[in-house]
């Protein structure tokens, strides 16, 4: 079983939909299914409706999962396993208040030396816990003996016992802590791989300790994956607009190009342009750069041109409001000079709107376009410009100016003889 645990606290970022990707494709390799676990235990930091945006994400991309799991329904769980660890005597109840605690971090700090809880009611009865009216948090004692974590990227990684310290596993208010439920859940799900950002390194020791001593004898395995930074070479924050999967869906980036480039960075794909579904089958972890990757949006770009022009005529007009074959070739030709759907619609939509002239063309655009009006249809370019010049009298820059603009709405583009192929059909909606 593997997992792609999101919280619903905020925008998908692009270093979250690329663990979601990497899961889904060793899901696929080991034919194993892949659950969502929306990990809503903090409830004042939790937004409405971020957990539907979260599926309707994944759906989008194509990342299929077997179903989906909210953690706060698994309460019941962590709280019956804390208390099980502290009966066993593996756990302990803490009545130190948090300004204490402060009072003792702030002494390390002072003393240049890292904080550790020192222990102070490890050996307070397990009595205690059961029915007392003092608020009290529950420790889980720290282990005896170094944590050893196999990851397939960072290779074997040992923590010693101080690193891990005795952490607290349920809070005062009864709720347990992320790398309580977090460890408690994967062990209910029967995960074999965990596989999410190295920021989570930290966390990882603490969960194993959390399984060993609840005596489960299976070894999760890891993959823990570099950060993505951006182009300061810092990593990538919510003030990093291109850090949000929504914002680059906004922009006009297509789901099969963002998931290409998160695939194909940090890591030695046979080819530069791909699918999700052609990753499976030459995808490995192990191969996975230890460094931290960065984001380049114009490599982006090129990678999302690149699917664009791999689209269905017919598809790729839907994306400019359309759904027409003709609409979708002449988008074809634009995508010489646009990268992204928001781009190419930038470009098609002036064809169909008013026409803005500049004033040394007004004259010359509205003798072109009476013209047109009342022009025959013509299959080929050569005989409509034949034509218009003939009955205008207009030419050179006279001529040319005036029919680009009244054509495309634009002073500059593409060759107007392509263009024309598939505008034929329209100049009469064109040139109103």
């Amino acid at each position: 079983m593997l997992r792609f645990a999101p919280s619903p606290t905020g925008d998908m970022h692009i270093g979250n939909l690329r663990v979601a990707l990497f899961n889904y494709i060793v899901s696929k390799q080991k034919n194993e299914d892949l659950i969502v676990r929306i990990e809503d235990t903090d409830k004042e930091r939790n937004i409405e409706g971020k957990d539907q945006e979260i599926l309707d994400i994944l759906a989008l991309f194509g990342i299929e999962y077997s179903q989906v799991i909210y953690q706060s329904q698994n309460v019941r769980f962590h709280t019956a396993m804390a208390l099980q660890l502290v009966q066993e005597k593996k756990a302990f109840a803490c009545f130190c208040s948090p300004q204490w605690l402060e009072k003792k971090r702030a002494q390390a700090k002072e003393n240049k030396i890292a904080y550790r809880y020192d222990d102070a009611c490890a050996e307070l009865p397990a009595e205690l816990v059961i029915d007392n009216t003092n608020p009290f948090t529950i420790r889980i004692k720290k282990p005896q003996e170094p944590i050893v974590v196999k990851d397939h990227i960072k290779g074997e990684i040992s923590f010693a016992p101080d690193d891990i310290d005795s952490f607290i596993i349920m809070r005062q208010d009864k709720t347990p802590t992320y790398n309580f439920a977090c460890a408690v859940d994967d062990m209910l799900s029967d995960v074999s791989i965990v596989i999410r950002g190295e920021d989570h390194m930290s966390n990882t020791p603490k969960q194993d300790h959390i399984r060993n001593a609840l005596g489960y004898e299976k070894k999760v395995e890891y993959a823990h994956l570099p950060i993505i930074l951006n182009n300061e070479g810092k990593k990538m924050s919510k003030r990093d607009d291109a850090s949000s999967v929504k914002w680059l869906l906004e922009e006009g980036f297509l789901p099969s190009a963002i998931s290409n480039y998160l695939i194909l960075i940090g890591n030695k794909p046979p080819c530069e342009v791909f699918t999700l579904e052609e990753s499976i089958e030459w995808f490995e972890l192990t191969k996975i750069s230890k460094s931290p990757v960065r984001f380049d949006i114009d490599m982006l770009r090129h990678i999302n041109n690149e699917h664009l022009k791999n689209l269905d005529s017919k598809e790729l007009s839907r994306y400019v409001g359309f759904a027409d074959d003709e609409i979708g070739q002449l988008a074809k030709i634009y995508l010489e000079e646009a990268s992204t759907t928001k781009e190419l619609k930038a470009k098609i939509k002036p064809i169909f709107e008013e026409k803005n002239i500049p004033d040394e063309f007004q004259e010359q655009a509205l003798l072109m376009a009476s013209t047109i009006k009342s022009a025959p249809y013509f299959e080929e370019y050569n005989d409509f410009k034949n034509y218009l010049m003939k009955e205008s009298g207009l030419k050179g820059k006279n001529f040319f100016k005036p029919l680009r603009i009244l054509l495309t709405g634009a002073e500059h583009g593409p060759d107007i003889a392509e263009i024309y192929k598939h505008l034929k059909n329209y100049i009469g909606e064109i040139v109103k």
